[in-house]
């Protein structure tokens, strides 16, 4: 393996031919009736993809979404990396990894830096200006409080003249700038909101009573107290009805139907619920894959 830096990202190259060969190995008993890897059908399926070596985003710090393997901190793991590799194996393109601040991939896959952000990226429709979208699973918010919730935080209106914290560009970035507005529009003081590049700086400031809250994806924040149960807790969960979903620039048809069609055939297969039942993500989140444009 080599690392190659480019641009401020790290680039995580490995040869994925026999990972591929592997899961694909898996994955084509889908059903006749249902969607299928077909992997041998690329130049005919997805021409504009043949001879490509997708470049995907991750932080690796989103457990359980994305983390480095701690048998071989080389490699990532986790739900929506295992997603990725087995949704290209069965589309039978390689890909290769980017390590990057989370807050920084999305600008990446925007301007082409690379192909796909697949890291707790939720779709918006602001987002959809510049990225295509690929749908397949609702997601929460869950807000962090320090071991025995001090300040006794328990739903949103409770953060008025409080400190908050979040990654730089999220929707919980834009939640909690809304539950500032509601908190001045009614005469309390406004949320002091304190932005970081990734979800673990944000835990570090509520752990050092730097920060009141932390607001980050439901499962990540799950993750994160089982790892540090004696410093946070969670106090409660937000259901916004927001969408996780795979992100590419615009322009690249063949490759939004290509991660439809690779995320339909392993949850065909039944792939898909066995990388959500490995990291213990509840599957009865997930959707049918979906594309999403504006």
């Amino acid at each position: 393996m080599r690392n190659v830096y480019k641009s401020g990202l790290l680039v995580s190259i490995r040869g994925t031919a026999c990972l591929a060969f592997l899961i694909v190995s898996a994955l084509c008993g889908a059903r006749a009736d249902d969607a299928a890897c077909e992997p041998a059908k690329l130049a005919v399926k997805y021409p504009s993809l043949v001879g490509k070596t997708i470049k995907i985003g991750q932080d690796g710090e989103s457990v359980p979404f994305s983390m480095r393997d701690p048998k071989d901190f080389s490699k990532l793991i986790g739900l929506d990396a295992d997603l990725a590799q087995a949704t290209f194996a069965c589309i039978g393109v390689p890909m290769q990894f980017v390590i990057g601040t989370w807050a920084g991939l999305i600008p990446a896959a925007m301007s082409g830096q690379i192909d796909v952000m697949w890291d707790t990226l939720l779709y918006t429709p602001e987002r959809a200006k510049k990225l295509d979208f690929v749908v397949y699973m609702n997601a929460a918010t869950g807000m962090l409080v320090a071991k025995g919730n001090p300040k006794n935080i328990h739903a949103v209106g409770d953060l008025c003249a409080l400190t908050a914290t979040t990654t730089l560009g999220t929707t919980q970035e834009a939640m909690l700038r809304d539950v500032s507005s509601k908190c001045v529009a009614t005469g309390k003081p406004a949320v002091n909101i304190i932005t970081s590049t990734d979800m673990p700086s944000g835990l570090r400031l509520v752990q050092n009573a730097r920060a009141d809250l932390a607001a980050v994806n439901k499962f990540v924040g799950d993750s994160m107290v089982t790892a540090n149960p004696t410093t946070v807790e969670s106090a409660f969960d937000v259901i916004t009805g927001a969408k996780i979903a795979v992100g590419t620039a615009k322009g690249n048809a063949d490759l939004v139907k290509a991660l439809r069609d690779g995320l339909a055939a392993i949850r065909a297969s039944g792939a898909e619920k066995a990388i959500y039942d490995r990291y213990h993500v509840d599957y009865s989140l997930t959707t049918e894959p979906v594309t999403l444009t504006e």
